[in-house]
């Protein structure tokens, strides 16, 4: 990172990656900016969208921009935790036990469809995510400094999925939204497609390296080195704290997720070049880091409010630093 110029470094790696990201995948601007976002602040996302919205191609790609290890872990009903983190196997020519490690100890690891997995095996993944190790028989073993989990869901209310528990749902420093493109998104995809140009093989797009590993780690260093105002720190605490505050609102977001949401709003700015975070900043982030924590109350998903309704309230109503 140029150190005479904040920012432009990171900046530079993130506009490089969003142009080779989109030779692939079109019509996900937003996707693509918060999945980056929590990618360089060194946070977990969960992807929640409908089949065909381009979830698990756009982590691939991102896996193969920044030349990490990529795991990919199909979750499905029959999964068993040893499946994801490893198992101690019996090696009979020395009479002795030896670690198997599991697709867990990815640089980029993709739990796709995380919620058609049983409780249990989502569970295996919480020690990774929040102590990057994992623990078996008794014995930790140490991630990649680099790990980071994408996980993909289908909404919610589809049939044979299960809504992730609280605990879960907390590891994961974002939530995005993959929608469906809009027309002209859509007719760019079909484009792609006509030029023989299939998804199966990503080789065929030309990509190019943007950057690796050692490239994420710096930006997490200088992410998480950076200070921002009083005053803004203290409209990140009156935004969280309005979520609790809200009648609509069963259980708010924790302090846990005002740290969150500073982080994303550092690395937010980072990423647009600016050495200071300003209160957009703060309200882009809001969303994809708050909405996962929210739970309503029944009368309120009744009348048809949702997480994202009540944030809107909530940044409506909280002043802005001047």
């Amino acid at each position: 990172m140029n150190p005479s110029d904040p920012g432009r470094g990171i900046a530079d790696l993130f506009a490089a990656a969003r142009r080779e990201i989109e030779k692939v995948v079109v019509g996900q601007d937003d996707l693509v900016e918060q999945l980056l976002v929590a990618l360089f602040a060194g946070g977990h996302v969960l992807i929640e969208g409908p089949p065909g919205t381009a979830k698990t191609l756009l982590v691939r790609v991102v896996a193969k921009l920044f030349a990490c290890e990529f795991k990919r872990v199909q979750l499905t009903p029959d999964l068993m935790p040893a499946d994801i983190i490893g198992t101690n196997v019996f090696d009979p020519r020395d009479q002795s036990f030896a670690f198997r490690r599991g697709p867990v100890f990815g640089e980029l690891v993709l739990a796709d469809e995380i919620n058609r997995a049983p409780p249990k095996t989502q569970a295996a993944l919480l020690e990774a995510m929040q102590e990057r190790q994992i623990t078996a028989d008794g014995v930790s073993h140490a991630l990649p400094p680099a790990f980071t989990v994408f996980a993909t869901q289908n909404p919610v209310e589809q049939e044979g999925t299960y809504p992730l528990p609280e605990a879960q749902l907390d590891r994961f420093m974002m939530k995005v939204l993959a929608a469906y493109p809009d027309e002209a998104g859509e007719v760019d995809v079909l484009r792609v497609h006509q030029r023989g140009l299939r998804v199966e093989s990503l080789d065929r797009f030309n990509l190019q390296r943007v950057g690796g590993a050692a490239d994420l780690l710096a930006a997490r260093e200088e992410i998480s080195a950076r200070t921002i105002r009083d005053e803004l720190l203290g409209y990140i605490a009156r935004v969280v704290r309005g979520t609790r505050e809200n009648l609509r609102v069963e259980v708010g977001a924790s302090p846990r997720a005002g740290l969150m949401l500073l982080t994303a709003a550092k690395a937010r700015a980072a990423l647009h070049g600016r050495p200071h975070v300003l209160p957009d900043d703060i309200k882009a982030a809001a969303k994809p880091v708050l909405r996962h924590r929210l739970i309503l109350k029944p009368g309120a998903e009744v009348d048809g409010f949702r997480p994202d309704d009540v944030l809107d309230e909530v940044l409506s109503r909280t002043e802005i630093p001047r």
